[in-house]
């Protein structure tokens, strides 16, 4: 259990400085099967009974905290409905204004439109009547002031005269009057439009944040329905956590009847899954390089790596049974550990190893002591894999 290997250094020469990760199960089973048996170098762990009532003590403490987290969950799911009932009426209201200010923006146009066709009807009219109109004025203006005075010369009859002096000053006065309104009229539509365009401008103002607030209201609905989602997602993990432990307390009871007849019976340990979250970290640190599935934000890593003290000791997150400890290329000392169910732990860069293959282990137990990456400095490799696959086990740590 001393110091490194000729294969341990030989195995961390040959390792890529970028320590892409590919340790695949059926890798694993296979180093497993050759992997040599070292003597254990610490306090076995209890068998029989005494190792069943702890192991249902176990269960029950994460039992009632599934418990907890089912109620709190719940209760933060009620508060987030709440929260979403406001929020789905809130963008309801902003829907109905925001169609409100469209509704008079439609009017506002018609109205603009219907101004303006005024406008070139005026302007239509104008056109048509402005050569009669002109030929009177410049008729009027040619008389002037000796109007009266030729009309007098070109008519015999006085009475006439007079008849004819009204008719012209009438029709001067419908003229004038003609074109005061035409302006008058005009200048109407003019300024109408006017306070149409600026009307049109402030429920264009209105209508964009009618709209923003609308966009920012089903915002909030969608960030609160996946707020729910995730709960529920939660809650059914939960509760396949809570119905992994019941079975696993079943067994235990039917364990514990049965060591009463036979004390040496086996005791089956406790699955992985259920303690996810809940996991004691294998070492004192903080996280070096992170846990990446895919290449996209670098080299890919399927576990992480703890920068800790070298010499440090590494301890088991979960029971469960040594399946390998030994040498690995890329990964020094490796222990693993199998928890039952497709559930490993990887325990890498190991100064020594305290445990040898077949070894049942408690959570908490030594394993080994922190070594040396094969970036140079000391720090822990830990992996965790379900049904296969490495899963980022920062997920299932407890959260410091």
């Amino acid at each position: 259990m001393g110091g490194r290997s000729s294969e341990d250094r030989a195995g961390r020469a040959a390792a890529p400085a970028a320590r892409v990760r590919t340790l695949g199960l059926a890798l694993t089973a296979a180093a497993v099967l050759a992997a040599p048996v070292r003597a254990p170098a610490q306090t076995p762990a209890p068998t029989g009974r005494a190792r069943a009532e702890v192991l249902a003590r176990r269960a029950g403490e994460r039992m009632q905290a599934l418990k907890q987290e089912a109620a709190r969950l719940a209760a933060e799911e009620r508060t987030l409905l709440g929260d979403l009932r406001q929020l789905e009426l809130d963008r309801q209201i902003k829907q109905q204004q925001l169609r409100g200010i469209e509704a008079d923006a439609a009017d506002v146009q018609a109205a603009l439109d219907a101004t303006a066709a005024r406008i070139a009807d005026l302007a239509r009219q104008d056109l048509t009547e402005r050569p009669a109109l002109r030929a009177r004025l410049v008729e009027a203006y040619k008389l002037g002031r000796g109007r009266y005075l030729r009309m007098l010369f070109s008519t015999g009859d006085l009475r006439r005269l007079g008849q004819a002096a009204r008719a012209v000053a009438v029709l001067e006065q419908v003229d004038r009057d003609r074109i005061a309104k035409h302006e008058a009229t005009l200048s109407a539509l003019r300024q109408s439009r006017a306070a149409l365009e600026e009307r049109q401008r402030r429920l264009a103002v209105l209508r964009a944040e009618a709209e923003r607030a609308q966009a920012a209201a089903a915002r909030a609905v969608e960030a609160r329905a996946a707020l729910i989602r995730g709960i529920d997602e939660r809650r059914d993990l939960n509760a396949q956590f809570a119905g992994e432990l019941q079975a696993a307390q079943a067994r235990l009871q039917v364990a514990l009847r049965n060591l009463q007849a036979e004390p040496a019976a086996a005791v089956d340990g406790l699955p992985l899954r259920p303690f996810k979250g809940d996991l004691e970290w294998p070492a004192a640190g903080a996280v070096r390089l992170p846990f990446r599935r895919t290449p996209a934000g670098g080299t890919p890593s399927n576990g992480i790596e703890i920068a800790a003290a070298e010499g440090a000791p590494v301890q088991a997150v979960h029971e469960g049974v040594v399946a390998y400890a030994d040498t690995f290329a890329g990964f020094g000392n490796l222990v693993i550990l199998d928890h039952g169910g497709q559930a490993f732990s990887l325990y890498g860069n190991l100064l020594d190893i305290a445990v040898a293959k077949g070894a049942p282990v408690r959570p908490g137990d030594t394993l080994g002591r922190v070594g040396q990456a094969p970036a140079g400095p000391a720090g822990l490799y830990f992996e965790i894999r379900i049904d296969g696959q490495p899963v980022d086990p920062l997920e299932w740590l407890k959260t410091r």
